[in-house]
């Protein structure tokens, strides 16, 4: 059983300067912190059979989900739900810090990518 108090994670989450870090993973859902730089943003995608949930922790951002746009602040969450195509683009002069759940897991356990460059370069890898 992985435990972790929500004050914890939300830390776990301000203190990330990786672009992905996997935080737990379970044979059906995965805990994730990310930041993405000003001006920068995670890139549009769509994840087949996977729901996200993300929870913004620090920043602002453009949220494009679905046919949706609008912006996103700390303290708001977003749900999206698997085949739903999504990006979110820092508008923030600081970065924007999330914490994101995967159901089922997205990435292998104890990933972290410095970078998004990085993350692509895996993903490519991996034919995501």
């Amino acid at each position: 059983m992985t435990v972790v108090i929500a004050a914890e994670l939300i830390r776990i989450a301000r203190e990330n300067e990786h672009f992905r870090r996997e935080v737990a993973t379970a044979e059906r859902s995965q805990v994730v912190v990310m930041t993405i730089p000003p001006g920068e943003e995670i890139g549009e995608e769509v994840h087949e059979g996977i729901d996200q949930i993300l929870l913004f922790v620090e920043g602002e951002c453009e949220a494009l989900v679905g046919e949706e746009v609008r912006i996103v602040r700390a303290d708001e969450m977003v749900l999206v739900p698997g085949g739903t195509r999504h990006n979110f683009v820092n508008t923030g002069d600081g970065p924007l810090r999330l914490v994101t759940v995967y159901s089922p897991p997205e990435h292998p356990a104890g990933t972290v990518h410095r970078t998004k460059a990085e993350a692509d370069a895996a993903e490519a890898a991996h034919g995501h």
